[in-house]
């Protein structure tokens, strides 16, 4: 019996094919009307994609090149996939995207540029601020000085100098065209760990000036009993530090002096100055003209200021406390984060003071500084101002006319009490 259909023969299997009672699939045969001159190309992606996702293994493919649907990689119980590590699903970690910037290496970067160029100013500044001091007075030829004591002892003076003013400032500011330099005003700053005190010394104040030698004719003088202020006319600075030292005991460290037209710059280079007057104030001396209440003053406003005196009933002490008052206010503004913080307002300022304050030779940026912010201090209620002990505020003399008398006693006190750097007990009352 045939098995085959009707019209199968046998001829008719060997051309399609006799088939196979086993198991195993008959082998593949080639065919005359298929081409199979190479397996198609498998694609690949370009060189470089996605070259941050990890690579596996190529698909395993079978003889004829095709490939058979199998994925190795991360997947359900890889390392990488569900349980191993990676993402859900079995998905590729992700390295960061290619050409995205990376701002944490561009903020570190940003962050040391701006520290670097900070520093360069501020070194920069700082070497350009110092090299403008005006080093001139030596205290190593200072004759006779006392012991050091404890705190630092700043001599602050403001002079009488017309160096730098023309003709007409001289008219506007009501300085006349005196010759020389005088002491206009004259105080002891001591800083120390019982804070601050700022001593007045009155420039009419009678005292002991010691011998000296002159410094241009080179004569000899001896010990005599003068003003305070005659004593930086015959010999300047030094003679004036020895002076000091020989009267109150107390070794100056360092000295500071501010002329007029100075004084004037560094108030406009600030922007002015505030100041509040319990009551009217005019001096056609000094050309001080101004009314009770705040106000700001300019430059040549704050000299008259502080120049002025023939309103006070004590003249001379009445100018001392509203020099005290100005400098005070002066140095707050000055040290204030308004001025430090703006490079528009600071080096003006710097290079005005610096340019017309002269210093001892041993006084460096820093000790300026210092003596700045002590000032400020004092305003601030770190320390207290007062005016060397008066026993008479016009005390008649054979050859100075009227002069001020120290009170000895309460002086003296005064004196050791800051040269032990103790707590000032004395009162100027």
């Amino acid at each position: 019996m045939n098995d085959w259909p009707e019209g199968r023969t046998p001829d008719r299997r060997e051309r399609y094919g006799r088939g196979s009672t086993s198991a195993e699939p008959e082998g593949a045969r080639a065919l005359s009307h298929v081409r199979r001159d190479a397996p198609p190309q498998q694609y690949r992606p370009p060189q470089g994609y996605d070259s941050h996702a990890p690579q596996g293994p190529p698909a395993p493919r079978d003889h004829d090149g095709y490939s058979t649907g199998q994925v190795y990689g991360p997947g359900a119980g890889s390392p990488a996939g569900p349980g191993g590590g990676s993402g859900a699903g079995g998905g590729r970690a992700r390295g960061p995207r290619a050409g995205a910037p990376n701002w944490r290496k561009r903020i570190k970067i940003g962050a040391i540029v701006f520290v670097t160029a900070l520093l360069a100013v501020s070194i920069g500044t700082y070497f350009w601020a110092d090299g403008k001091m005006r080093r001139e007075v030596d205290l190593s030829k200072v004759q006779d000085r006392p012991a050091a004591g404890e705190g630092t002892n700043y001599l602050i003076v403001g002079s009488d100098s017309r160096e730098g003013l023309s003709d007409q400032d001289k008219k506007d500011l009501h300085t006349g065209s005196a010759d020389g330099k005088r002491t206009d005003s004259m105080m002891i700053l001591h800083t120390g760990d019982n804070g601050t005190t700022m001593l007045s010394l009155p420039r009419d104040s009678y005292v002991t000036i010691p011998a000296f030698t002159g410094k241009q004719s080179g004569k000899k003088f001896p010990a005599a009993t003068h003003k305070l202020n005659q004593a930086y006319a015959d010999g300047g600075p030094e003679l004036l530090a020895q002076t000091i030292e020989f009267n109150t005991g107390l070794r100056i460290d360092h000295y500071a002096e501010i002329g007029f037209g100075g004084f004037r710059n560094l108030v406009d280079a600030l922007g002015g100055v505030e100041m509040c007057l319990d009551k009217p104030l005019k001096d056609r001396d000094s050309g001080a003209d101004f009314e009770a209440g705040c106000q700001e003053l300019n430059g040549a406003q704050s000299l008259a200021f502080v120049r002025q005196r023939h309103q006070e009933a004590d003249q001379d002490l009445g100018r001392m406390r509203n020099q005290q008052k100005f400098l005070n206010t002066l140095a707050k503004q000055a040290a204030s984060p308004a001025t430090i913080l703006n490079p528009f307002r600071l080096y003006p300022v710097i290079g005005s003071g610096l340019d017309t304050l002269i210093v001892d030779k041993d006084m460096g940026l820093w000790d300026l500084m210092d003596m700045f912010w002590a000032m400020k201090g004092v305003t601030g209620g770190d320390g207290q101002q007062m005016t060397v002990p008066i026993a008479n505020p016009n005390f008649p003399t054979r050859s100075d006319g009227v002069a001020v008398k120290w009170d000895t006693t309460k002086a003296k006190q005064l004196f050791e009490q800051l040269k032990k750097d103790q707590k000032v007990t004395v009162t100027d009352k």
